[in-house]
């Protein structure tokens, strides 16, 4: 499948109750309002393509960049490429979902994550946290660089409340990913939780609520042990 094919699909798929949602949850301009459910119809065809979820991508449209996600070839995106994605990432589902699934299964995400979230634009610094939350649920725990993990933890617990709105978002979805799936830093984790307390975040008067990260990661536990994530994609 071709850009231009995909496009014209995309568009005849598009509905204006689902884009009115989409707005209201920080999606911007330009979009059609895809439902999730029909980008996958296209992702089950198309499979993984390097160059054109890059094309995709390109087109700065949030459904075709959403799109873009779920059929990158991880493997293949070069630390250029995922700058590029984080950059133009302006909307929240492809700052904080999209980039950060590409970035986290792919060879770069931990390097760049750290990069990320010291960046003076939000939508990067929330990518950043958010591709931090994506490489603990997935990697092995012997892979993971515990020191560096904790000492962002502690940074989480000392800055997340003087932080742009949507990086208070995602750090506190820091804690609970690391609370949930990182074995030797759980009890810090509801620790940092438990410090920081409720999280205020502006959801643009959705019904969405922001977690009390202590509470989600008890739950979480309570079912029993937690494996890791095959992959962070939906």
């Amino acid at each position: 499948m071709e850009v231009a094919e995909i496009m014209a699909e995309l568009q005849g798929m598009g509905s204006e109750s689902i884009k009115k949602i989409l707005l209201k949850h920080g999606v911007k301009e330009p979009f059609f309002g895809v439902k999730v459910e029909h980008l996958k119809t296209i992702q089950k065809k198309v499979k993984k393509d390097y160059g054109l979820a890059k094309g995709l991508f390109a087109t700065g449209n949030a459904d075709a960049m959403y799109l873009a996600g779920l059929i990158a070839d991880d493997d293949k995106m070069t630390k250029a490429d995922l700058q590029t994605w984080a950059d133009e990432a302006v909307s929240n589902n492809i700052s904080e979902y999209t980039v950060p699934w590409v970035a986290a299964e792919g060879k770069y995400g931990f390097e760049l994550a750290l990069e990320w979230i010291n960046n003076s634009r939000e939508h990067v610094t929330a990518t950043g946290w958010s591709t931090l939350s994506d490489v603990v649920a997935l990697k092995p725990d012997n892979e993971l660089d515990i020191e560096t993990i904790r000492t962002l933890l502690k940074r989480v617990e000392q800055t997340i409340h003087s932080s742009p709105n949507r990086v208070r978002s995602t750090m506190n979805g820091f804690i609970i990913s690391v609370g949930t799936y990182v074995a030797p830093l759980a009890d810090e984790a509801i620790t940092t939780a438990n410090k920081i307390g409720p999280v205020s975040v502006d959801k643009n008067g959705t019904a969405c609520k922001t977690p009390l990260a202590a509470d989600y990661i008890a739950k979480a536990k309570s079912r029993g042990p937690v494996s890791k994530k095959k992959t962070v994609k939906c």
